[in-house]
């Protein structure tokens, strides 16, 4: 069963993660969050009792 030897597997896996870890990595940390966290308190927003015209 040649899916048994890892020679071939292991070698893409090891260039796989090394392209992950040393090109694209980086490139995606470099990226700045268009949404940041604020540092205000959440407010809560007002709401009024809903009138039923039926009670």
């Amino acid at each position: 069963m040649p899916q048994l030897n890892p020679s071939p597997w292991f070698f893409i896996m090891l260039i796989t993660w090394l392209t992950f870890s040393l090109l694209i990595q980086p490139k995606l940390l470099a990226f700045v969050s268009t949404n940041p966290p604020s540092s205000k308190a959440p407010t809560t927003p007002t709401t009024s009792p809903w009138t039923w015209p039926w009670t």
